[in-house]
């Protein structure tokens, strides 16, 4: 069996755009994988140009082979776009060999080790009333885990984020939160890299010891020494790596116990391949996985898959949720994809991923590139979304 073919699709779906593969073979096995470089898809478009003549001939079931190809065949190795690509082609590759061995991708990497996922769910809000409501609504369906994620800077038109003023805010928002719902529930909050070590310092000290469990991101990760001083500041568990584009660039924050949740991103950080190897590192450091997934059936499918064969996983990411429906599962789109059963995903046995896409109507629509909301503080100086 020899690769014949790549193709790209990205699309418009939900609120964002996804950029979805197709690998074909000259069995007329094919497989499906996903980029999770949100908003930049043609970027990956154009890694996956250079990669197409590297692979084609080659055979699929060498993925490990084919990974180092891909990896290490320039003079300028890694990246976020290079490994975006890579993780699109590796779980392109990954469906292939399950289909062709009539068995699940997990059977490739050792066997489930559960029969669900449990799900966290991401509870995006922009006041205190929504805040508590989306909860309640969870909370009333089952849902045991919640990710908050502030918008609250959308109640101007003018799309300001001053910091001191957010978490003096979101402070007082969350810590009613918790007041509501009580203490059963798990509670963490992601301030997507907006603020600076002192500001999280000071958003943390102002809510009542055990009001969160953990706090996602909240500066950004480029310096691992940055989130050292601030883990020495303050004692909530962090859930850092949604970013990371490779194993080497988890090391530090998994070696020197920075992180506690190690937020892999399979169609980031070079694909099921990798993940896997990110896997192992936070299992000897007794990390658990917390694998972001905000992006489609793909990802999730891959995510659950890696899920299944890992002992050291806590949650996986859940957007559409009871309180909030974002629309990345578009069925029309995705006429088969993973089942979600209140807040756990059931392990399918179906053979390679379990997903299915509607190449045709992808290709009958025109892609708009979707860029990211553009923050600014109040004197007109740019901060992160």
């Amino acid at each position: 069996m020899k690769i014949k073919a790549i193709k790209t699709f990205p699309i418009n779906i939900g609120f964002g755009s996804q950029l979805v593969i197709k690998i074909e073979t000259d069995a007329g096995i094919v497989g499906w994988g996903a980029s999770g470089l949100s908003g930049r898809e043609l970027a990956v478009i154009g890694a996956i140009d250079h990669f197409r003549p590297i692979i084609i001939g080659k055979n699929p079931l060498q993925i490990g082979a084919i990974w180092q190809d891909l990896y290490r065949g320039q003079y300028f190795e890694g990246g976020r776009v290079l490994t975006a690509a890579i993780s699109a082609i590796d779980i392109a590759l990954h469906d292939i060999k399950g289909k062709f061995l009539e068995v699940p991708v997990y059977e490739l990497l050792g066997g489930k080790q559960r029969n669900y996922v449990d799900c966290f769910a991401s509870l995006r809000f922009t006041s205190e009333e929504e805040l508590i409501h989306r909860a309640q609504v969870l909370i009333k369906e089952g849902w045991k885990v919640l990710r908050l994620a502030p918008a609250e800077y959308e109640e101007n038109s003018t799309m300001v984020f001053e910091p001191r003023e957010s978490i003096a805010k979101i402070s007082k928002w969350v810590t009613k939160l918790r007041e509501v719902i009580g203490p059963d529930p798990v509670v963490g909050i992601d301030y997507h890299h907006r603020l600076s070590a002192p500001e999280t310092y000071s958003f943390l000290s102002k809510m009542p010891k055990g009001t969160l469990d953990f706090i996602e991101e909240p500066i950004r990760d480029e310096t691992p020494e940055a989130y050292e001083s601030l883990r020495k500041m303050v004692d909530i568990p962090f859930a850092i790596g949604e970013e990371f584009a490779s194993k080497w660039q988890f090391l530090p924050y998994i070696e020197r116990g920075i992180t506690q949740f190690a937020r892999v991103d399979v169609c980031n950080v070079g694909g099921i391949t990798e993940a896997m190897k990110v896997a192992a590192m936070a299992e000897a450091h007794y990390i658990d996985l917390m694998p972001h997934n905000p992006l489609g059936p793909i990802c999730t499918a891959a995510s659950i898959h890696l899920a299944a064969a890992c002992p050291n996983v806590a949650w996986l990411e859940e957007i559409n949720t009871p309180a909030e429906q974002p629309g990345t599962n578009d069925k029309t789109f995705y006429p088969m994809q993973p089942r979600l059963e209140g807040s756990k995903y059931i392990i399918s046995d179906e053979p390679g991923l379990g997903v299915d896409f509607n190449e045709a109507l992808a290709a009958s629509k025109t892609f708009v590139p979707v860029e990211t909301p553009r923050l600014k503080k109040r004197d007109g100086s740019y901060t992160n979304w």
